[in-house]
């Protein structure tokens, strides 16, 4: 019996060997028969969505755009396991890059960063956990619950309302983030309270059904406001069905054609949807440039979502189908305050740089230290009527006077480096990086070289207010939280500089050099002044006190091959080519994301001295 179960077992090995083998062929074929220089694999969560079904059609359509590629479909149907299996197979035939639109992101994370290993992985909508694939295309969703959360308070005005949230998969990535920004804005609103929550799994009938039965219960509602179009449909036959009439809906998609979103406002069955792409047409660019080997792919691209109601909908399409106008001639302007660290220096010289390599005209202008100054900087470009204004915001708050006159002058606004916490209708695109990210990254290193002992950390900020600070200092509180043995005890700005962070920490040791032993800086030049001041105490930096940076410099790097610096995390400065290819789409009439997430990496004692000559700055 056990002979017969390990011949079975054995013949199956090679039927399952032979069937790779077979299909690693017809791949090789694929591309010796009809030309194709790489065959992309593409898996799918489900079909049964339309707004999945038009991220298909739109690879399908992009990739006709290339004549020398293929892609290999398959369609999970829902099924995680299914999905797992499917992105198994791509890979055994020997796809040359995977483009993943998830099911589970958490029970798909270990092998998406497995395959990760191998070859490129494009993730489209669900993000997995962690930073192991090569690029993250998809919405902010939590924005979008924003949005939506507001206009449902905007619908109901003063009075007392009632509303029903209809979601889509129960715990979902989407869901969830959704739901909190969603949440985060009724909460505010005492008049405005979910009387229901309901999931119907992003499907149509199953909205009808259930919302048919809560309103038999309560007719008295306000707003329904669903995860997406397809279930806003639902709602509407459900509310149709009942002859209700002062029941208002809002959904999220926005997609074209016949009972899409867009189609449902315009005939007023929807009093508002919000855009959420698909992403599917810029899979396929960045596909081609992650094989074609191009460098400048960042981490992460966050599409655009936009508020669509009677009012807009029909200007929204017409732009939507309006043809690209090729524009030659840019001028870009660029507002700079002057430089306070390495860091600004290199990210100046990328600009400059990549301007002068794609012909773009660039007036940049680096003048001051405040807010003040760098809003007479922009001002003062305005009044020029250069085409695109790109600027690193000092401080994250106060910019709506200054980027109304810019929407008003007809000038596209681009965000580099920082953010604003401005609505995104006063500019177009923030490139830049996860500064949350940074903080939490920092933390992580810390605890795996403290572990359980008690830590006592200097907070070493950068200039206050500026998004760098508030979000590395956030993103940092978040992971150490929970470790009741690491505390900050101390927190000052050094505001970028050198010199202020030597200064800070020197002051700080000449009466309390016994109650910090990690030195935390929110970037590399504080940092380094800080061993300095470590040294002249006559301390061992890397033995009394450890120290943190964030940026990535040489020196930086140099720090922690001598031992003096624990760690620095990533902030790649060099944004230039990134800006001028998104100024040049915006100026020939494309969307470009609202956001774009540099690729960057942690350096530490194993991986410094290999990078260090190839840094730029």
């Amino acid at each position: 019996m056990i002979k017969h179960f390990i011949k079975y077992r054995l013949y199956l090995f090679i039927l399952i060997l032979i069937i790779i083998v077979i299909s690693t062929i017809k791949i090789v074929n694929i591309k010796k028969s009809e030309g194709v220089e790489f065959v992309i694999g593409m898996s799918q969560a489900n079909l049964t969505e339309p707004w999945r079904i038009s991220m298909n059609k739109e690879i399908i359509a992009q990739a006709k755009q290339y004549k020398n590629i293929k892609i290999v479909y398959k369609d999970a149907g829902g099924d995680t396991n299914k999905q797992k299996k499917d992105i198994n197979e791509l890979v055994s035939v020997g796809v040359d890059l995977l483009i993943v639109s998830i099911n589970d992101s958490k029970k798909l994370t270990p092998l998406v960063s497995e395959v990760y290993k191998t070859i490129p992985v494009i993730v489209l909508d669900r993000a997995v956990e962690g930073y192991d694939y090569s690029l993250y295309i998809g919405p902010d969703n939590e924005n979008i619950g924003i949005q939506a959360g507001n206009l449902v308070v905007d619908l109901i005005g003063e009075n007392q309302g009632k509303v029903i949230e209809v979601q889509g998969v129960l715990d979902s990535s989407p869901v969830i983030a959704r739901s909190n920004g969603f949440k985060s804005v009724i909460k505010k609103h005492p008049n405005v309270k979910i009387f229901r929550t309901i999931v119907s799994e992003w499907q149509r009938d199953e909205a009808e059904d259930k919302i048919t039965e809560v309103l038999k219960e309560d007719k008295d509602i306000n707003v329904i406001f669903t995860h997406n179009d397809y279930m806003a449909l639902g709602a509407y036959k459900a509310v149709y069905k009942l002859g209700l009439k002062n029941i208002k809906i809002i959904g999220v998609d926005g997609l074209t054609g016949e009972n899409g979103g867009l189609d449902l406002v315009s005939k007023g069955i929807l009093q508002g949807t919000f855009t959420c792409k698909t992403g599917g047409s810029e899979a396929i660019n960045y596909a081609m440039e992650i094989l074609n080997k191009k460098t400048d792919i960042p981490k992460k691209t966050i599409l655009k979502s936009e508020k669509i109601t009677m009012e807009n909908v029909n200007e929204y399409l017409n732009n939507k189908f309006k043809k690209s106008v090729e524009k030659k001639d840019i001028t870009i302007g660029y507002a700079q305050l002057t430089s306070e660290s390495k860091w600004r220096d290199a990210n100046s010289i990328s600009i400059k740089t990549a301007a002068k390599n794609d012909g773009i005209n660039l007036d940049f202008r680096e003048y001051g230290y405040t807010q003040a100054d760098q809003k007479k900087l922009i001002r003062d470009l305005i009044k020029k009527k250069v085409d695109v204004i790109a600027f690193s915001p000092f401080v994250k708050s106060g910019w709506d006077d200054v980027l109304m006159e810019a929407k008003n002058a007809g000038i596209s606004v681009i965000l580099s480096d920082r953010s604003v916490d401005s609505d995104d209708s006063l500019w177009n695109c923030n490139i830049g990086s996860d500064f949350i990210e940074e903080g939490r990254r920092a933390a992580r290193l810390l605890l795996t070289r403290f572990k359980d002992k008690d830590v006592n950390i200097f907070e070493l900020q950068g200039n206050m207010g500026s998004a760098p600070q508030i979000e590395r200092e956030a993103g940092f509180k978040e992971v150490i939280k929970d470790y009741h043995n690491y505390k900050i005890v101390a927190t000052e700005t050094g505001n970028f500089s050198f010199e202020n962070g030597k200064q800070v920490i020197k002051k700080f040791l000449k009466t309390r050099s016994k109650d910090i032993n990690v030195v935390y800086a929110h970037n590399d030049d504080m940092a380094l002044g800080a061993i300095e001041a470590i040294k002249e105490a006559g301390l061992v930096p890397g033995k009394d006190i450890v120290v943190i940076g964030i940026d990535g410099t040489r020196e930086a790097l140099l720090s922690i091959i001598k031992g003096e610096m624990y760690c620095t995390i990533e902030c790649n400065p060099l944004l230039g080519p990134q800006l001028m290819k998104t100024a040049s789409q915006i100026m020939m009439g494309e969307d470009v994301p609202v956001k774009i997430v540099n690729a960057e990496d942690i350096f530490t004692e194993f991986n410094s001295a290999k990078e260090v000559n190839n840094r730029l700055y």
